[in-house]
């Protein structure tokens, strides 16, 4: 798929939050838009998603300047006596493959390593953010790193979203982030219907896991209701793991593998420190 790139200097790179990430005060988005284009993608129905008239997937905007910007905006923050937790992405990811050019994240990664922000949380599904090791190093005792791992099945991963990186690839990327003792999560989110190896497979890799369901979308469900996913389910004979929320499903089989602590639910897995 032939993806529209275009270059855009925002007037902002950090933005308050509100709803489901109340808990931090703001989330960072080095891109508009995703190349992944996951099926189930709460952000198609969003603003960013709706207002482009363009096909969720198909255009990626790139914000130039972003390293200057967010320098700027922590120093001004920190100026106010702010708490400054920070996100990063609420709509996009910020390891897709225009990061492989562009570099946004990366120089944003730079800036917060000399001025950093109290607390900053990553969410991907790109094994590229292992790249970053030595910046993530730098900001280790205020930091997360969460990597998207729905299921085990790569059938099921194709499925739902044939443009994301392959499953194998994730799960080694956590691997090697946990090597390097940093602080690192699995989303299975949302739950996508797994094989019974699924947590030992996630318990080698990473030492807490966060489980959601296609109530985490912001609208408890009815976004991703509006994009048809159920479709995909029906077609394949999966209705049990869309109508039966999943993450109940998913928490009992995981507790085969970690501890009542290691295993958060919903909201609470994304929020900070």
């Amino acid at each position: 798929m032939k993806i529209e790139v275009q270059h855009k200097i925002p007037k902002k790179i950090l933005t308050p939050t509100s709803g489901f990430l109340n808990g931090y005060s703001h989330s960072l988005n080095p891109y508009a838009g995703c190349a992944f284009a996951c099926s189930y993608c709460y952000v198609r129905q969003s603003p960013v998603g709706l207002f482009r008239k363009q096909e969720w997937g198909t255009w990626v905007d790139v914000k130039q300047e972003a390293r200057e910007l967010i320098t700027k905006e922590i120093r001004n923050l920190r100026k106010r006596n702010k708490e400054i937790t920070i996100f990063m992405s609420s709509s996009t990811d910020p390891y897709q493959p225009v990061e492989y050019k562009e570099q946004v994240t990366r120089a944003l990664l730079e800036a917060m390593a000399e001025t950093p922000p109290d607390f900053l949380f990553v969410q991907t599904r790109s094994p590229l953010v292992t790249r970053d090791l030595d910046l993530f190093l730098q900001l280790k005792d205020r930091i997360r790193i969460s990597v998207t791992v729905e299921t085990d099945l790569e059938d099921i991963r194709k499925k739902f979203s044939p443009q994301a990186p392959p499953i194998q690839a994730r799960l080694k990327a956590l691997q090697e982030l946990k090597e390097y003792h940093l602080p690192t999560q699995a989303a299975v989110a949302p739950v996508l219907p797994f094989s019974n190896d699924f947590p030992a497979k996630l318990a080698q890799v990473t030492e807490r896991i966060c489980l959601d369901d296609y109530t985490g979308d912001g609208s408890q469900g009815k976004r991703t209701e509006r994009l048809g996913i159920n479709d995909i389910y029906e077609k394949d004979q999966l209705e049990y793991w869309y109508k039966n929320r999943p993450s109940e499903k998913a928490l009992e089989k995981m507790r085969t593998s970690f501890k009542p602590d290691q295993i958060l639910v919903g909201q609470k897995g994304f929020m900070p420190f």
